[in-house]
């Protein structure tokens, strides 16, 4: 995005908010919410910046075109996800939502099915599995938990 800048360029990238599992913990990062693909502003006009320079940047892969034109978007979807991604309290996007089926991977109750219900604590989540027919709470590490494939 740098290299497009510095070429006098506007750009844009999104960003999502996520839960992911790091060292057995979950963490809040920071990631594109369409990696790889990066939002450049042309001006059509003629007297607007060519677009060609674009394609030998260092870093860019190629252009997602139609035929031989740049694929355009539409200002307002872009001004969408501008203020989406810009927003003071930005949703995060939750690594395990309430009602999820996970699977146990590890521990002493490994291999079974659990129902996702919520955080217990800074390091623990709450499931609930089944055992001996009856739904029971268990608190486990969220490194012990997937889903299934």
């Amino acid at each position: 995005m740098l290299n497009l800048q510095n070429q006098g360029y506007q750009c844009f990238l999104p960003w999502l908010r996520c839960e992911k599992l790091r060292r057995g913990a979950v963490t809040v990062v920071q990631e594109p919410l369409f990696p790889r693909y990066l939002f450049v502003r042309l001006d059509a006009g003629v007297s607007g910046q060519s677009w060609a320079p674009i394609r030998s940047t260092i870093g860019v892969t190629r252009l997602v075109t139609f035929g031989n034109a740049p694929a355009r978007i539409d200002d307002q979807l872009v001004k969408a996800l501008r203020g989406s991604s810009q927003a003071p309290i930005q949703q995060t996007q939750r690594l395990f939502e309430p009602g999820d089926r996970l699977q146990i991977s590890a521990g002493a109750f490994a291999g079974l099915e659990a129902i996702y219900q919520m955080p217990d604590g800074d390091s623990r989540v709450m499931v609930l599995i089944e055992l001996l027919s009856k739904p029971t709470r268990l608190s486990l590490s969220p490194a012990q938990l997937r889903k299934p494939d």
